[in-house]
Order: C-alpha cells, then structure tokens, then sequence
C-alpha cells in the first residue's frame, strides 16, 4: 500500500493519493483503538478495509439518490481504489454450497429452524473467512433456513 501511495504522489493522482492516505489512516486508528497500541493481523486489516469501502458504497447510494453524481462517482472510485486491496470474494454458488452443507450439519445435530441461525452463521463464516462479509453470509444463511 505504501508503494501504490508514493506511485500515486507522483502520478499526481488525487484521489488515489486521498484514498490510500485515508485507509492507511484508519488502519493506524484501528491499531491505537484500544487501551493499548496493537499490531493488526492480516484479517483485522482486511476488516478495516472493507468496513471503508463499505462506508463508500454507502455513501456513493446516498449521493446519488441526492442527485450528486460527481461526488457518487468520487465515492465510487474510492471504492474501486480500496477493494484492489481485499481479497477475492467467495462466489453466489459456492457459499449457497457451504451454506447448505453447514445447515445439514446443524439439523444433524438437531439444531434446525430459526435457532440454527446463529450457530449456522458462525460456522460458515469460519470456513469463509475473508472471503465474505457478514451481511452476504447471514442473508445467504437466512435464505436457506426460511
């Protein structure tokens, strides 16, 4: 990220300069967060990231029901800009398959309905990882058990 930081002060490329800045920042901020300083894991770090490119799609969608389209479109390339940074996504099929197996692994053990949900939820994000967000992997759970 430093590397891509300097390339982009020497393109001139604002708002790559910007973005980069800013994430780095809120990675920094992250880290001092606590009672005491830490040093971030790869997963925190990738948390932070999506938690800023999350907070641009949110804001692109504002700006552009506001009629804004240039600073939706800023927000946007924001977005474009940090996710270079986030790991591949999981496919729709292969997390509906993971879904599947772990709600078969909870009826097996009796656990089915909505009071599986959380427990279903949970072991699917363990074996996902990074490569899914929580809101994908709980609507996903929730279409399944309904």
């Amino acid at each position: 990220m430093q590397h891509d930081l300097t390339a982009a002060m020497k393109a001139r490329d604002e708002v790559a300069t910007s973005t980069l800045r800013m994430v780095r920042a809120a990675v920094m901020n992250a880290a001092v967060a606590g009672a005491k300083a830490i040093e971030l894991s790869d997963d925190q770090v990738v948390d932070v990231l999506r938690s800023e490119a999350k907070k641009r799609s949110e804001a692109a969608e504002l700006y552009a029901t506001a009629g804004r389209a240039e600073s939706a479109s800023k927000e946007l390339a924001e977005r474009a800009i940090i996710e270079r940074y986030l790991p591949a996504a999981i496919g729709d099929d292969e997390l509906r398959t993971i879904v599947a197996e772990e709600v078969a692994r909870a009826a097996a053990d009796g656990v089915t309905g909505a009071k599986g949900t959380g427990a279903v939820i949970r072991a699917v994000r363990e074996r996902v990882g990074t490569g899914a967000d929580g809101a994908r992997v709980a609507a996903a759970v929730k279409a399944s058990l309904a």
